[in-house]
């Protein structure tokens, strides 16, 4: 009844003073057939400039007062549900329509909107995450949208390392914590995420299922992660274990998943783990998985950390020749030669680590 599903829904609502001048705003501004007579933000670097056709306004107020608005769109992020419901008050007090969005004021969860726009004789709907049409697909969907997270950003103090893999059950997990265990171990405090339930093993600091959340999360998460860790314990080093592959063929489903790891991360260097001759996953190969990491972020694989249960013919030291990069089996080995590799590559940008380099 609520739910937007074409845009001659919106079109009839005409016209719009549209709230939250970002990327949400802008593409409901350049929907067909939609007038715009009005831009609001609440960030003050926006007001005053122009946003598409309209100067950004500071107040809702005088923007309805100095325009001939029928509606009001809010078009804000996760995370801003209170400016959100601000927003939405004023215009149906104003006599407004109001259409949101499930990312700004989801109605499902605000069923007193419902009931004041019905008080005030206006009409409200919502752009919805229409996950009927996924329930019409699969037969079943999510009760509401899963992307609950507010997007965040933050820029770490100490360098992060992530630690990926050219497939599952490769050794990320182990990988991780060994390297976090080594590096305390020569005295550094290191910082441990496992994005995996089962990281539940000394000395990660903290753990959670990454595949439990929204693909537009899982950065959020990890930047948050990174964020607490930094203020808790001042770490001078940070190990990020991903998840899965960003190339492994034959099952598509938690590549995507790796992807937002990665990205979240965004770490100074990475380490890449391999089981060769993997009896249940396929992997595609280190050089292919290399090159995706290094594509999707400005990061550079320093070294391999081989998972050898199933090689009977190659050692570290041919994985080393061949790929020309740092090489072991960390759990037969321990992460010395590792993160030699690791604090090698980064003493140039954090000349603190260089004492701690055997």
């Amino acid at each position: 009844m609520y739910t937007i599903r074409s845009v001659k829904d919106l079109q009839d609502l005409n016209p719009f003073i549209i709230i939250g001048c970002g990327g949400g705003g802008e593409k409901f501004s350049n929907f067909e057939g939609i007038e715009t007579v009005g831009f609001v933000d609440d960030d003050e670097n926006k007001q005053g400039k122009q946003f598409g056709s309209c100067d950004i306004s500071n107040s809702l107020i005088d923007t309805i007062k100095n325009t001939d608005a029928n509606s009001v769109a809010i078009m804000l992020p996760i995370g801003a549900e209170g400016v959100a419901l601000k927003y939405a008050v004023q215009a149906i007090d104003n006599g407004k329509n109001l259409v949101t969005s499930f990312r700004s004021l989801s109605l499902i969860e605000n069923q007193s909107l419902l009931k004041l726009a019905n008080e005030k004789n206006v009409v409200i709907k919502e752009i919805g995450p229409r996950l009927d049409v996924i329930e019409e697909l699969f037969g079943i969907t999510h009760e509401k949208s899963s992307e609950i997270l507010p997007k965040i950003s933050y820029d770490p103090i100490a360098p992060v390392v992530f630690v990926g893999g050219t497939s599952q059950e490769c050794g990320k997990r182990t990988t991780t914590r060994l390297l976090g265990k080594e590096a305390m171990s020569r005295g550094l405090n290191a910082g441990v995420i496992s994005t995996d339930e089962l990281g539940i093993e000394d000395p990660v600091d903290l753990n959670f299922r990454a595949g439990s959340l929204s693909a537009m999360d899982v950065p959020a998460a990890i930047l948050q992660s990174v964020k607490t860790i930094e203020k808790e314990k001042n770490p001078d080093i940070i190990f990020i274990e991903g998840q899965s592959s960003l190339t492994e063929i034959g099952n598509p489903h938690p590549r995507g998943l790796s992807a937002a790891i990665l990205i979240g991360a965004a770490p100074n260097v990475t380490v890449l783990c391999h089981r060769p001759n993997h009896p249940f996953r396929t992997p595609r190969g280190i050089i292919e998985e290399i090159k995706a990491i290094e594509s999707v972020e400005d990061t550079k694989v320093v070294a391999l950390s081989l998972n050898l249960r199933n090689e009977k013919e190659k050692s570290p030291l041919d994985y080393e020749n061949e790929y020309g990069i740092s090489a072991d089996d960390i759990k037969t080995n321990g992460g010395s030669k590792l993160l030699n590799a690791i604090l090698n590559s980064l003493k140039k940008d954090f000349p603190n680590l260089t004492d701690f380099v055997k």
